[in-house]
Formats: C-alpha cells, structure tokens, sequence
C-alpha cells in the first residue's frame, strides 16, 4: 500500500495568488510558514523555519483566495507533488508542493465579528472527496446537557 499524504499547520507568508487557467479553472497558490523548536545539547533554544509551497484547485482556490491573507494560520491537507521544467537557459527546474485536497482557517484576528476560539473557525471548506461533516450530536440521555459541533475542538 502507498500512502502520499501531508498535513501541515502554520501561517501564510503572503497572500495567496489566484488565477484562471486557459480552460476556466481556478488555481491558488500560496506559501505557509512552519516552524520548529528545540533545545540543543547546550539547552539552548533552537528555532527553524520551514516554507511550504501550496497549490489548491476549484472551489478551494476560490476559498482560500477569499479567506486567507498574509499572516493568518491555516491547515492545509493534501499529497505531495513534483513538478519540473526547463528555463530559457535549457536548466531544469524543480519543485515540491502540496496539492490542497482540506484547508481549514485558524482563528481569527480579535476584533472580526464572530471570532471562535477554536482552530477551524466556521470557515473551512473541503474538497468534494473529503467525507462530509458530522450532524448534530444527540445526548444519550435525558440527564445530560446538548453538545453542539461548534463547541467540538477538532
């Protein structure tokens, strides 16, 4: 079994550039910042950044296009993708990106009307193959309190 899957977590270095292709549909492409810390051998407090390249289609590009800006935390889920191509010069060219098949928007800045805590927000949009969101949640018993799927972290 194969298995190309990525999952990222980090903030938006720019905002997204969306664009048409000849045929009519929507590409996004956009750069998400991740990083990492850890201490040395020294215990010293070490930091690295890592940039992400993210292309997303259809109605996630029109999405993402709309919704994310410069600075914002996102969630992006898809598979990995190289591409390669030669210049002018005849050198060829690489890149590794992630093909967005989930993005789901972080919180948002304090002050937007509506604000949730919670990573996510209400603004997150799947592609079509993602399995739809779960329906209300009934509560077992009469006893107990109803749980909404907004007050759900995940």
């Amino acid at each position: 079994m194969n298995l190309n899957k990525a999952i990222i977590i980090g903030n938006l270095t720019a905002n997204p550039e969306t664009r048409n292709t000849p045929g009519g549909q929507t590409v996004a492409n956009f750069t998400v910042a991740t990083n990492r810390v850890w201490n040395n051998q020294q215990g010293q407090k070490q930091e690295q950044a890592e940039f992400h390249n993210v292309v997303a289609w259809g109605k996630l590009a029109e999405i993402a296009g709309q919704y994310l800006a410069k600075g914002r935390m996102c969630m992006v889920e898809g598979r990995l993708q190289t591409r390669n191509w030669d210049d002018q010069a005849g050198v060829r060219h690489w890149k590794t990106e992630i093909v967005a098949e989930n993005i789901q928007l972080g919180p948002r800045p304090s002050g937007e009307a509506g604000t949730k805590q919670n990573f996510g927000g209400d603004a997150s949009y799947a592609a079509p193959a993602a399995p739809q969101s779960l329906g209300p949640v009934e509560p077992t018993s009469g006893g107990e309190e109803e749980i909404k799927i907004e007050d759900i972290p995940f």
